[in-house]
C-alpha cells in the first residue's frame, strides 16, 4: 500500500479518516511519538480507557494483538491498538513451530485487519526481507519517519518542519543545518532546535547556526552516567534536561540507564535501580505520568546511595 508522510497522516488524523492498519517506521522517535499521540487523542477523552490498548512489542504474543483486535468498541466507532518497539514482535528471535503459527495468525491478520480497529505498529529498523514486514508493505498505510535518502531530502524535511512550527529560515540557513545534520533526522531536529532558541523569534540565518555550532559535538553523552555512579543527582539532573532539549525521548535514555545499571552501579544499589527501571518502564508504556518527570524521579533514585 503507498505510505504518506507524517504531516499528511497528522491531517487525515485530524478529519477523523482513520484506515485499519498503519506501519510506523523510521530513527525518529519523536515524529513517531507525535504521531502515536495524535492517534490516542483522535479518541474521545472520556472513552479513552475502554477503547484504547498500548502494547509493547517485546513484552506481548501474538495472541494478546489478536485478542485486542477482536474486541469491540464501546460506545464509539472504533478503538485504537497501538504496538510500540514491535521489531521485536515482527522477528521473533527463535525459529519454531509456535514462532511459525504466530507469523501466520499475524499476517492474517494484518491481511484482513477488523473495520472497527485502527492498529498502528510502531518500528525501528524492519527488516523489509521478514514476512510480517512485507505484509505490513503490503496492507498497511506506511509513515516513514526520518527516513532521509540524500541532502534534497533533508532539505525538505528540514523546511517543513520548520513550517509546521512557525520557523522562519534563511535558504543559506537551511543548507548549513542540512550540512551539519546530513540525513540523521534526530541530529536535524536538535540542530534546528538550537538554532530556533538562539534565533529568539527570529528569522533563523546562517550566522545563528554557525553560531551553535560545536555544541552538540562538544555535549557528552555519558555525563548523565557519570553523575549517577557517582550519586550527583544535581549534576544528573541537569545532564537529563541537556539530553531532553536535545531531542531525544524518554525511552531513548532509559536504555542508557538500564546498561548503566546493570554494568557500573555496585551491587548494594543494582536491585533498587532494576526495581525503579522497571517501574519507569512501565508508567512510560502505560503513560502513567509526563516522561520527563517520570525520568527525573528515576534518576533521583538512582543516585540514591542505599
Amino acid at each position: 500500500m503507498p505510505g504518506v508522510a507524517p504531516a499528511d497522516l497528522k491531517q487525515q488524523i485530524a478529519r477523523g479518516t482513520l484506515r485499519p492498519l498503519y506501519f510506523l517506521f523510521g530513527p525518529d522517535e519523536i515524529e513517531k511519538a507525535d504521531l502515536v499521540n495524535a492517534f490516542v487523542e483522535s479518541l474521545d477523552e472520556g472513552l479513552r480507557p475502554f477503547n484504547l490498548d498500548r502494547m509493547h512489542g517485546g513484552d506481548i504474543q501474538a495472541g494478546d494483538l489478536l485478542d485486542a483486535a477482536r474486541t469491540l468498541p464501546m460506545m464509539a466507532e472504533r478503538r485504537v491498538i497501538i504496538v510500540s518497539h514491535a521489531d521485536a514482535l515482527l522477528v521473533p528471535r527463535r525459529e519454531s513451530e509456535a514462532a511459525e503459527r504466530a507469523i501466520a495468525e499475524l499476517a492474517e491478520l494484518f491481511a484482513h485487519p477488523p473495520a472497527h480497529a485502527t492498529i498502528v505498529i510502531v518500528a525501528a529498523d524492519p527488516d523489509s526481507r521478514r514476512k510480517l514486514v512485507m505484509a505490513l508493505a503490503k496492507h498497511a498505510v506506511s509513515v516513514p519517519c526520518g527516513v532521509l535518502e540524500d541532502a534534497g531530502e533533508a532539505r525538505r524535511w528540514i523546511k517543513a518542519q520548520a513550517d509546521a512550527a512557525g520557523v522562519r529560515l534563511e535558504p543559506a540557513a537551511v543548507n548549513l543545518l542540512a550540512e551539519r545534520g546530513g540525513t540523521d533526522a534526530a541530529r536535524l531536529r536538535a540542530e534546528l532546535d538550537r538554532a530556533r532558541l538562539f534565533a529568539g523569534g527570529k528569522t533563523v540565518t546562517a550566522d545563528d547556526v554557525r553560531a551553535i555550532a560545536g555544541e552538540a559535538e562538544l555535549q557528552d553523552e555519558w555525563a548523565l552516567a557519570r553523575a549517577i555512579e557517582r550519586s550527583d543527582a544535581r549534576e544528573a539532573l541537569r545532564e537529563l534536561a541537556l539530553l531532553f532539549d536535545d531531542g531525544r525521548v524518554a525511552q531513548m535514555i532509559l536504555g542508557q540507564l538500564a546498561w548503566v545499571v546493570r554494568t557500573k552501579l555496585p551491587p548494594i544499589r543494582v536491585r533498587r535501580g532494576i526495581e525503579a527501571v522497571f517501574r519507569t518502564d512501565l508508567d512510560l508504556k502505560r503513560s502513567g505520568g509526563d516522561p520527563r518527570i517520570l525520568m527525573e524521579r528515576l534518576v533521583v533514585e538512582l543516585c540514591e546511595k542505599r
